[in-house]
């Protein structure tokens, strides 16, 4: 590590180069239903720009607690930052959807180290009493930057059209890999540990094979090929049984799974895989419920949920500095308290809800998802000693995009399945106001199981320690 760390100049250059690169996860969420028409390609194909993004930050996860360990931070910064600019270039200038799709996968390569990057500069640079207060400023980006990112693409895509949802970045893609050119100093040493190949491969079958096998599930649900989806949703438990099993022989792991044997670490990881599940559905199906059963356009679906994240950006530095004052428990046992309360509402929410209505419960499930994140992951990683710092950040990334797969998977086959099984009941005849009543009752069925993944994660709140840090 240099002598003398600049920790603020370091910061400002992870956070300004995070916050585009998570900006870019859900920034195509709403504007999918339009590239189908550009790019005249069906629903399952469209779908591949988010799924890839998360397939590739899934895949990269693990192999960030090596990547850090064998180049500096420089390095690897100014590598990954112009590979996200490469990225964001080819999809601004795409010609046809496979070269938008490359695009998006290029841009995923720089988010998925960024991240893990960041939090372990974090961990090196700060002691564990002011690690939630600097997580907190951090948590601006890592919580409003995906709400932002739904809010931008509907009011961008109405207005400007798809491509500008890349153009704009651009400019500040250049100033970030310049800037970082300029003032970023390198954090931590460079081991340079064994590459062990086996476990790459082990690591890529798995967790690439479980999140696309995830993303697909609710596609496939009831087709022919739903059978080669469970096939290989095994062969990927099968590869990630063996990935740990030889983790756990090796003297230097790819990705060191005894970070488990942290008895706080595991219990914070499983509040976190909860709550990454609420948000990434939610972050899909409301979306959906607001330009369907609710009838507006993107745009305003966007400006709806705006307030809600930027409630998180707000607060998100405020519970930093009340988990370093009270830790983790404090924080997570309310919020998962108001997390189930609004699940119920949107388990028994109406198309009838008034637009004021639907902005309050938003900001309470951004202020619930608040409360929980931070402070779960956080409050699990101080518990590793340094040495597993690295592994401790990439575990807990790698987990966050399969339990977004996994969450949009499972909640929005419920979500079509109730909605399939209301129609089917309804006979031939679908007007425009029973598809939304459907809509409507597929919503109220996948925010069932949500409150149940909610009720799970209060009785392990309450096991939490009192005071983590």
């Amino acid at each position: 590590m240099d002598t003398k760390v600049n920790t603020k100049a370091i910061m400002m250059t992870f956070m300004v180069g995070a916050f585009f690169a998570i900006l870019n996860e859900t920034s195509m969420n709403i504007a999918l239903t339009k590239l189908m028409d550009v790019f005249h390609v069906d629903a399952h194909t469209v779908q591949w720009l988010a799924t890839s993004f998360l397939l590739v930050m899934g895949v990269l996860m693990p192999v960030s607690a090596l990547l850090i360990q064998w180049f500096t931070t420089r390095q690897l910064y100014i590598a990954i930052m112009t590979i996200f600019l490469i990225g964001t270039v080819v999809a601004a200038c795409a010609v046809n959807f496979p070269m938008l799709l490359v695009g998006r996968m290029l841009q995923a390569v720089g988010t998925a180290v960024s991240v893990p990057l960041t939090m372990n500069a974090v961990l090196l640079m700060y002691p564990p009493a002011i690690r939630g207060k600097i997580m907190g400023i951090f948590g601006i980006v890592i919580m409003f930057a995906p709400a932002a990112g739904t809010t931008l693409s509907g009011i961008v895509v109405d207005t400007l059209g798809w491509r500008w949802l890349f153009i704009i970045i651009i400019p500040f893609a250049i100033f970030i890999v310049l800037f970082a050119w300029k003032v970023l100093q390198n954090v931590g040493e460079v081991t340079r540990p064994r590459v062990d190949v086996l476990s790459i491969l082990l690591s890529t079958i798995g967790i690439g094979g479980m999140i696309y096998g995830f993303s697909s599930m609710g596609e496939e649900v009831g087709t022919g090929s739903s059978s080669n989806i469970w096939i290989i949703i095994v062969i990927s438990v099968l590869s990630l049984v063996a990935f740990v099993r030889r983790q756990l022989k090796l003297e230097q792991p790819l990705l060191d799974v005894r970070v488990f044997a942290y008895k706080e670490f595991s219990k914070g990881m499983v509040l976190f895989v909860i709550i990454s599940m609420i948000m990434f559905s939610s972050q899909i199906l409301l979306p959906m419920f607001g330009q369907g059963p609710l009838g507006y356009e993107a745009k305003t679906v966007g400006l709806l949920l705006l307030p809600g994240a930027l409630l998180n950006g707000v607060l998100s530095p405020e519970i930093g500095i009340l988990f370093d004052k009270y830790g983790s428990r404090k924080l997570i046992i309310p919020g998962t308290v108001l997390l189930i309360v609004t699940m119920v509402i949107y388990s028994t929410i109406s198309s009838s809800i008034p637009a004021w209505a639907f902005i309050l419960v938003y900001l309470a499930l951004m202020l619930a998802i608040a409360s929980i994140m931070m402070p779960s992951q956080t409050g699990a990683l101080n518990q590793l000693p340094p040495h597993l710092y690295p592994h401790g950040t990439a575990m807990s990334n790698t987990l966050q995009p399969m339990a977004g797969a996994l969450g949009v998977s499972v909640l929005v086959s419920i979500m079509t399945h109730g909605r399939t099984s209301f129609l089917e009941q309804a006979g031939l005849t679908h007007t425009k106001e029973l598809v939304h009543e459907a809509m409507t009752y597929g919503i109220h069925h996948a925010y069932w199981l949500a409150t149940a993944l909610c009720c799970i994660g209060f009785v392990t709140a309450l096991f939490l320690k009192k005071k983590t840090a």
